[in-house]
């Protein structure tokens, strides 16, 4: 049994976790908005991919991921050791950015100067152009996606593969940040979220962006 000390409570921890964003894919070192854009993972995607299985092994009762390819393929290289069948949830596919997909941070600060902006300081919206309109749209969907999910789950070890945008907003979501929060987290390819919950749903962050099973010195060339 796991215990948390939160304050002055303890919390008992039943059920774990982990959101992985998926392996590298050509875009993500091209620095463009992938969103919904169902791009493959590149062959360096692969390689950490399997890094991260190496690690994982058998430390799982269940897997789910995205409907986008990226990261379909990053949960069949974690389950493929455990003969398992990762279940799609449409509800976790990353973030539809719109106008925006295809472009980089430069040129939509450049074309989109006015959006941009809010995007990145309002607090209650962040609206986007188009797609799921803002990160508390996107918010709502992965809070309630991932909350269904460990509902359905309790007292298991659980991962969830998706992506970057989505698995902040959902974190978003879940702990009740402002919208803002979405720049100040950076998570790598393949980094591991790993979250706490009690009986009650009472969620309590154990890592962020970890990727320490990539060998030393790695060079991650995407962060969101």
């Amino acid at each position: 049994m796991v215990f948390v000390q939160l304050k002055k409570d303890v919390i008992t921890i039943k059920t774990i976790l982990s959101l992985i964003r998926h392996g590298e894919t050509e875009w993500n070192t091209l620095g463009r908005f992938q969103g919904c854009v169902d791009i493959e993972l590149a062959p360096e995607g692969i390689v950490q991919a399997n890094y991260l299985a190496k690690r994982i092994k058998d430390k799982f009762d269940i897997i789910y991921t995205s409907p986008l390819k990226r990261a379909v393929k990053t949960a069949e290289i974690i389950a493929k050791n455990r003969n398992m069948k990762p279940i799609i949830i449409n509800d976790i596919r990353e973030i539809n950015f719109g106008e925006w997909e295809g472009l980089n941070v430069r040129d939509i600060e450049k074309n989109y100067p006015n959006e941009f902006i809010k995007w990145r300081n309002d607090k209650e919206e962040a609206p986007i152009c188009g797609g799921d309109l803002s990160i508390k749209m996107a918010s709502k969907r992965a809070k309630d996606a991932i909350l269904k999910i460990v509902n359905d789950n309790k007292g298991r070890n659980i991962i969830i593969v998706a992506h970057g945008g989505i698995i902040k907003a959902g974190l978003i979501g879940i702990f009740g940040w402002d919208m803002t929060m979405y720049h100040k987290i950076i998570l790598g390819n393949t980094s591991i979220c790993r979250i706490f919950f009690n009986d009650d749903m009472m969620p309590v962050v154990k890592t962020i962006n970890d990727t320490s099973h990539l060998p030393d010195k790695y060079t991650i060339k995407s962060y969101v």
